[in-house]
This record gives C-alpha cells, structure tokens and sequence, in this order.
C-alpha cells in the first residue's frame, strides 16, 4: 500500500478529451491559449489533440497546427490521440513527444466507439506502436471500460490483462486504465490496479477516472493507495462519453490537485493558476458550468467574520 508517495503526475486531457466533445468549436488561436496556461501550472503531461480524422472529430481538426504552435514548457510532455498509421504520420511530423492510442476492453463498446472489433483494434494498435518504435516516438495505450461497459456490464479483468500484458509485449510504454463511463467503484479500482500492476510490473500505469456517479475521487484514492501516481484529469471536469447515457466528464483536475495537496501530497500544479483557467472555461466552450471547488475555494480559504460580532463581541 502506497503510504506517502511524494509526488504523484497529473496528466491534463481538457484540451483533447474535453474540447472533442463541446458543441462550439473552440478556434485554433484559443484552443493554443489553453494550452500554454495550462503549461504554467505545471503539469506532467498535456494532452494537447488528437490526430484523428477531420471528419471523424471535426472538433479538433485543426490538430496539427495546435500542435506546432503551442509554446513548450520543458519538463511538460505534450501527447496527442493517434488512431492509426496515418495519425502517427501526423502527430510525428509536428514533434509530438508521446502518442495515446485507444481501445476498448468491451467488444460492444469498441465496435460503437470505434467502428472496429477489438480484434481489428489491437491489429491496428500494434502496427502503430511497431512504427511509432521505429520512429523512436514512446506510446501509451489506454484501455477504455475497464471497470465496466455500458453495454456489456461488467468487463473481466481476465480480458484487461490480456489486452495489458499483449500491448506491453509489443512495445508500450505505458498503459491507461480508464473508468470510461463513470462504473467504476473503490474497492474494484484497487483490486483491477493491483493485478494490472503484478501482469506488468515496471510499466508506468494511469488511472483515467469519470465522475459520473460520484466517486472519481474515492477511486483516485484507492488507485494511489495500490501505488498508482499517474492519473489523468480534465479542467472543470470537462469531457464525457457519447456511449454512456448521464455520463459526466473526466474527473476535475482542481479537485483532484486540491484534495491531494491538501493530504500532503504534491501534484506540481499551481492550484490557483489552475483555478483561474477554470474560471474562463465557459467562455471558451460558450456554455454554462461550474465546479463545487471553484465556487468553495481552498478549504483553508478564508472569509470576514460577520460586522455583527464585532458589534457584540468587540475586537477579536
């Protein structure tokens, strides 16, 4: 059990899981902004983009020219979704410093999400990262419904070690377990990445955690008490899935950073930068929202006593 770890790694996925989803496009020039303050706050990883088809993800079809224009932090690695050879052609060409590639660990939620059956999923996943090798370029798999498909209920762990310890075998440096829908719960979330972990030992592993029900951050707790310090996290919680009915977005990275700060761990993100990009958010995807952290403040945040007790009580 992870006791203390000294710093955990917040990949932030906003700018790609987020963006891909929002119904206003969100232009390139702010779509660059957003990710140069988010490379302020200091951030592991930034998931910038994803390389996706146009027509596929119009959302983000102007993935190679954010990616060329943002301005590198360095120490922040910025990563982009490839889904296929022709992606990587283009996340290489524009020097992105790590590919995701995806799939689902259901056989109905693949074929919804990505028009492939998982069998014709890993084909093409190991194509890309036998190039991806070649081309000298690190990439992480996520698998998606690890915890549970909408379509199938529950998922075997049986089948995400397979498709874990199979990607690993053929070259990747790391793989995502992603609570896609918002299914997953604390004791499952501990059990799954404990037996990840012993299938792969050595390999860098990232819990990728919904909010949907309410528990995204119970289960970033009991990921990081099994040694888990890579999670993924979206701004404002922004993001979702289009194959979960009710699905909210990725956890929010605020809550996530504040409640681990505030446990004595450290993220590396400045919080209160951190917020005031949150704050911006609904000007930037032009809808309303907001965060019980944002309206709430830091715990420790405080506020003028009542002009009342002063009156009654005199001078503290």
């Amino acid at each position: 059990m992870n006791t203390g770890a000294p710093r955990i790694e917040i990949n932030e996925v906003g700018p790609r899981d987020g963006l891909q989803i929002e119904k206003a496009f969100v232009p390139t020039e702010e779509k660059i902004a957003f990710v140069d303050a988010l490379s302020d706050c200091g951030y592991a990883r930034i998931e910038v983009t994803s390389f996706t088809s146009p027509k596929a993800i119009p959302a983000l079809a102007d993935a190679q020219d954010v990616m060329r224009a943002i301005r590198r932090r360095p120490g922040v690695i910025y990563t982009a979704l490839v889904p296929n050879i022709r992606g990587l052609e283009r996340a290489v060409e524009v020097g992105t410093d790590e590919l995701n590639l995806v799939m689902s660990s259901s056989e109905t939620h693949n074929r919804a999400n990505l028009r492939m059956t998982r069998d014709q999923s890993q084909a093409e996943l190991t194509s890309i990262l036998q190039a991806a090798r070649a081309a000298g370029v690190p990439c992480n798999v996520s698998l998606s419904t690890v915890f549970g498909c909408p379509f199938d209920g529950d998922v075997p762990v049986s089948e995400v070690l397979r498709l874990a310890t199979q990607f690993v075998e053929a070259g990747a440096t790391g793989i995502t377990l992603c609570d896609t829908t918002g299914m997953a719960y604390p004791s499952q979330v501990a059990d799954v990445c404990e037996q990840v972990a012993r299938a792969v030992p050595g390999i860098a592993l990232t819990a990728h955690l919904h909010n949907t029900r309410g528990m995204a951050l119970a289960n970033a707790i009991a990921a990081w008490q099994t040694g888990i310090v890579r999670f993924d996290a979206a701004a404002g919680g922004l993001g979702g899935c289009p194959y979960a009915p009710g699905a909210s977005g990725n956890v929010n990275t605020e809550e996530l950073v504040h409640m681990f700060q505030c446990m004595g761990i450290a993220t590396g993100v400045d919080l209160q930068a951190l917020l005031a990009i949150v704050r911006g958010l609904p000007q930037l995807v032009q809808r309303d929202f907001s965060t019980p952290l944002l309206s709430a403040g830091h715990r420790l945040a405080t506020h003028a006593p009542p002009a009342w007790l002063a009156e009654r009580f005199g001078p503290a």
